[in-house]
């Protein structure tokens, strides 16, 4: 049943039953609990658009200092400590909420973005509409700190959502704000030592503090949501590993909480209308303490029902377990599956940090447009979809570094697309040496790059009708292909023909040793080369 907390925990905490939350959702076929939510089907657009692209966007990228700024900030001696207070000042005078007054994101144009998102091959958009900063990116009238009255006074899920159904992309959002509750604890705590030791931060203001300041008439309690005691060796621990989830001493959210999210993000479904919405959870928000994500879960589904007469949304939440992989699409961050699952899943990483880092454009430090097609075609041939963010600038444009990459893709996408879009995994995903030493996924995923580099040798398989597929991840010496597993009398039929996308038809012979495909003398394009083979399947 719970994911990382027991029953005997929750029934101290909360008695027999979870914490019920107050709003009403949408009515229908979908429940609010595990074993209604089992009836989910991924639907087919999903499973064929295999690749979409995000913006995992907001004020956090204002410093341009990387990943959880908003938490880094306030861990004394931390590198986004150290660069807060040389930038802005100590985070007892300036915090996070007077980072997202500075915030504008004045050159933000999301139909240029989409549209180039779009060329590069992405079947579906996703825009971040919270993060653990608590910050919403839409015009909320659940929570006063959002981006129409504060930071840049722009409804920025609006736009978005406006430029993907301009570019005919199935529109989705992220939601990670369950977590303010206990990541934003460090803004309770002060220096241990210099100067300023023992002067709190100011993640305790409350809205008689703001008179005479520029967020007067806003209670930073609203942002922060501090009011209440800190986790266990949160003082001393800073790490959000043992209280990412609601157990090992972690503060437990509050009714009131709990309610606002559900309401936050209720709300978020009906105004905007996304297809798609991810969770930065395991399982749901706030499981196990909390019916909230059950509730979210149910009327995302049935709205999707009530809207197109059949369900076509996509929800994705990480480390599930075998029951909860049934009632949503399991997302791991950062890695890959290292088999065919059985049912869709989905692969969310980034080409540099989450949020963006300055330093990754000095230091040429983003992933190349290689490194990026090659995970796509892992991903694809283990029946699963790759989510990529391409990390915006706090003005709400992308590097000249980024826009390479991206346009790398599409450039790769253009030839070789047909072997992504609409095809199913094959009787084995692939063949060669990274396939052997593939690195095991660690909690949420991790296991991006661990594993050996690819090479010529290794080959990813999908199918498309009766088409065969075989994607070579490096050119191969000699100007000739060998597919081990087309080998006579092995995994496949009598092949009839071999062409190379890009090229044309290829001679080949069918031998004991595998199908031996004679190549031309220059490779067509860069990264990958797709072998489509009819007669095997």
């Amino acid at each position: 049943m719970a994911t990382g907390l027991s029953s005997l925990y929750l029934s101290k905490v909360f008695g027999s039953s979870l914490l019920q939350t107050n709003t009403e959702t949408i009515s229908g076929p979908f429940k609010p609990n595990w074993d209604s939510l089992a009836q989910y089907q991924v639907p087919d657009w999903f499973r064929d658009a295999k690749f979409g692209m995000w913006a995992h966007w907001g004020p956090q990228c204002q410093p341009e200092r990387g990943d959880w700024y908003a938490r880094g900030m306030y861990q004394e001696g931390s590198d986004q400590y150290k660069y807060h207070v040389q930038k802005y000042g100590h985070p007892s005078k300036f915090g996070f909420k007077d980072v997202i007054n500075e915030w504008k994101a004045e050159n933000w144009n999301p139909d240029e973005l989409v549209g180039l998102y779009k060329k590069a091959g992405a079947k579906y958009f996703m825009a971040l509409a919270n993060h653990h900063d608590n910050f919403d990116l839409y015009d909320s009238k659940y929570q006063s700190w959002n981006s129409t009255k504060l930071g840049p006074k722009k409804d920025l899920i609006g736009g978005w959502a406006k430029a993907a159904k301009e570019h005919g992309l199935p529109f989705g959002v992220t939601v990670h704000a369950s977590h303010p509750w206990t990541w934003y604890e460090v803004a309770q705590r002060a220096d241990k030592t210099g100067p300023l030791a023992g002067v709190p931060y100011d993640g305790k203001l409350t809205k008689a503090d703001g008179a005479g300041k520029w967020w007067n008439g806003y209670d930073p309690q609203e942002l922060y949501a501090q009011n209440h005691p800190l986790s266990k060796d949160s003082l001393d621990n800073n790490s959000m590993g043992s209280h990412w989830d609601w157990g090992n001493g972690a503060s437990v959210p509050s009714k009131a909480y709990c309610d606002k999210f559900l309401n936050r993000t209720i709300e978020l479904i009906d105004k905007y209308g996304p297809e798609l919405i991810y969770f930065d959870d395991t399982a749901l928000p706030l499981w196990p303490v909390s019916d909230a994500g059950l509730k979210i879960a149910a009327h995302m589904y049935n709205t999707s029902i009530k809207k197109h007469g059949k369900l076509q949304a996509a929800l994705f939440a990480k480390v599930l377990n075998e029951q909860q992989r049934k009632c949503m699409i399991w997302d791991i961050e950062r890695g890959q599956s290292n088999q065919i699952e059985p049912l869709p899943w989905q692969t969310d990483t980034c080409i540099g940090g989450w949020h963006y880092d300055r330093r990754i454009f000095d230091n040429k430090g983003y992933k190349s447009a290689k490194t990026v097609v090659h995970t796509l075609v892992d991903i694809v041939s283990k029946n699963g979809n790759l989510l990529l963010n391409v990390p915006l600038r706090g003005d709400g444009s992308i590097d000249s570094e980024e826009r390479t990459v991206v346009e790398g893709i599409g450039a790769w996408m253009q030839v070789n697309s047909e072997a992504i879009y609409g095809t199913r995994p094959w009787k084995v995903f692939g063949e060669g040496p990274a396939t052997d030493s593939a690195a095991p996924i660690s909690a949420q995923g991790f296991n991006e790059g661990k594993g050996k580099p690819f090479g010529a040798e290794d080959i990813r398989f999908t199918v498309k009708g009766k088409t065969l597929y075989a994607t070579m991840l490096g050119w191969p010496t000699g100007n000739e292909a060998v597919v081990k597993k087309l080998a006579k009398g092995n995994e496949a039929g009598n092949v009839s023909s071999v062409s190379l996308l890009g090229n044309g038809n290829l001679s080949f012979e069918q031998t004991e040793a595998g199908l031996k495909v004679k190549l031309p003398e220059q490779a067509p394009g860069k990264d990958a080369f797709v072998l489509k083979i009819e007669g095997a399947v």
